[in-house]
C-alpha cells in the first residue's frame, strides 16, 4: 500500500471506505470541466473501479491517490498519474481538492511536490504532462511553482457551457534523467 507523507499531508491508495468521497467527486458537476467529465456515475461503477485500484501501476497505467491531512483518514481530495507509459517514462498527472474550504491551504502544492518526487524517484519518470484550462489560475500557477512549462495550446479544446475553450499543456522533464 502506496503512503506518501509530507509535513502537513499523506497521500494514501484508495480504499474501500472511499466509495461514498469519490462518488460525491465524480458527480460534482462544479469540477467538471477540470477533471474532464461528462457524465455521472454511478454507486455500482465507483464500486467496481474502487475493487480494481489495488491494480500496480503498469497494469492500470495509472495511478489514484487519496490526499488526507490527519490519521482518521477522511480525503480531502484526489492526485492521479494517468497514461503511464513505461516505454517512454511518462506520465500525466492531475489534482483535484474538494470544497473551497481545503483550497488556498497549500494542500494541493504539498501533494503535487509528494507525487512529482514519488514519479521521478520510484518511478524513474522523464517527465510528466498536465493538461491546464487557460482560465484555471489557481492550477496555471500551482504547476507552474513546480517547473512545469507551458509548451503549447490546444485552441478551443473544450465545450464547457455552450463556449469553446483553450487547453493548455505544460511538461515537466526529469533533469536528473536527461541525457542532453
Amino acid at each position: 500500500m502506496i503512503t506518501l507523507k509530507g509535513d502537513t499531508i499523506y497521500l494514501r491508495a484508495l480504499e474501500p471506505n472511499d466509495l461514498e468521497f469519490i462518488y460525491a467527486m465524480e458527480n460534482d458537476q462544479s469540477i467538471w470541466e477540470v477533471s474532464n467529465t461528462h457524465t455521472p456515475y454511478s454507486r455500482f461503477l465507483v464500486k467496481q473501479y474502487l475493487e480494481n485500484a489495488h491494480q500496480d501501476i503498469y497494469e492500470a497505467k495509472q495511478l489514484r491517490l487519496a490526499i488526507c491531512q490527519d490519521q482518521d483518514f477522511p480525503a480531502l481530495g484526489l492526485i492521479d498519474l494517468f497514461d503511464f507509459d513505461p516505454k517512454n517514462n511518462r506520465a500525466g498527472i492531475g489534482i483535484v481538492i474538494q470544497g473551497e474550504e481545503n483550497r488556498n491551504q497549500n494542500i494541493g502544492s504539498e501533494a503535487l511536490g509528494l507525487l512529482i518526487r514519488y514519479a521521478f524517484i520510484n518511478l524513474n519518470l522523464h517527465q510528466l504532462y498536465a493538461n491546464i484550462g487557460c482560465e484555471n489560475k489557481a492550477s496555471l500557477s500551482l504547476f507552474t511553482k513546480f517547473g512545469f512549462e507551458k509548451i503549447g495550446v490546444k485552441k478551443d479544446w473544450t465545450l464547457i457551457n455552450g463556449v469553446y475553450k483553450d487547453e493548455a499543456i505544460f511538461q515537466l522533464i526529469n533533469n536528473q534523467t536527461s541525457d542532453s
